[in-house]
């Protein structure tokens, strides 16, 4: 789906891993990568330098990486020193990036709210969109299986879809990504209708399951017509308990989601079923701010 990738890290999320495998991302669709990493600076007056010696370090430990990766493919590192969320937000409009890769650890949301967090500082900051990966995961992925999970990405997508803004926008950016790459990777796609068991019955009205499969057939042929395996599902239940068992059972790359709200996702006053796959999700989220 995407050829452009920053690929942010910092140290602690296992992420740099990504940088010995580079064949794979390529197999995955992926043509230029950037390797990021954001030395952070104490506050205080005046502008931050940026100090070789502070930096060098890391873009050495980054090239080392690299070493195996083949002539074919942009690969750049850039080590820049200041707040990550401004580093990225600058690096991925300098080098025209149409996906960012994250580590992001699962949080509550009062982690969230006293430790603060880069992605969600990204989430309603760019447009770019974002594949969150799990520190946790990538750090003990083997060798095997960290090559696969690269090429595979952006294969198989779940997409939570309840006729809302949100799920329009998730359907509109698999349309763009799709006809504007010609090397897509993209193969499958699965629908995925919830409707909340939580709803009262008689806001609900009587035929919200043939409604829901309804809408589901029409993006199915809609879908199809891009050359993609498209499978569609509407269940009752809790959206992100079956948003996660239909990720697991199914055997999906990631799961799409959407802002949608252009006022920010991530207030916290307000919930919001995003915040939550975003915060939680062990598989990987692709997230399209708005």
């Amino acid at each position: 789906m995407f050829q452009r990738a920053l690929i942010c890290t910092d140290f602690t999320d296992g992420i740099y891993r990504l940088a010995q495998f580079v064949p794979s991302l390529a197999a995955g669709g992926l043509k230029s990568l950037v390797f990021v990493h954001c030395v952070s600076v104490e506050s205080g007056p005046g502008i931050p330098r940026q100090d070789s010696a502070k930096l060098e370090p890391a873009r050495q430990r980054l090239q080392e990486l690299l070493r195996e990766a083949p002539a074919d493919i942009e690969v750049t590192v850039e080590v820049q020193l200041g707040r990550a969320s401004d580093c990225i937000l600058r690096l991925a409009k300098q080098h025209q990036a149409d996906v960012i890769f994250l580590g992001s650890p699962t949080r509550t949301l009062l982690e969230e709210k006293l430790f603060g967090s880069t992605t969600a500082a990204l989430a309603e900051k760019t447009s770019v969109p974002m594949i969150i990966l799990r520190p946790q995961l990538v750090s003990t992925y083997t060798t095997a299986e960290l090559e696969l999970r690269c090429a595979h990405l952006f294969r198989y997508l779940l997409i939570p879809y309840d006729g809302t803004e949100g799920g329009e926008k998730i359907i509109q950016n698999i349309h763009y990504q799709v006809k504007n790459n010609s090397d897509s990777v993209l193969e499958r796609v699965r629908l995925l209708w919830v409707i909340d068991d939580h709803m009262r019955r008689e806001l609900r009205g009587d035929r919200l399951v043939e409604q829901a499969q309804q809408e589901l057939d029409r993006l199915q042929a809609e879908l199809a017509e891009l050359n993609l395996v498209v499978n569609t599902t509407v269940v009752e239940g809790s959206p992100l308990e079956e948003i996660m068992k239909t990720a697991e059972t199914h055997d999906i790359s990631a799961i799409a989601t959407c802002s949608r709200n252009i006022e920010g996702i991530l207030r916290w006053s307000s919930p919001s079923l995003t915040r939550e796959i975003m915060r939680g999700s062990w598989h990987p989220v692709l997230f399209f701010p708005s």
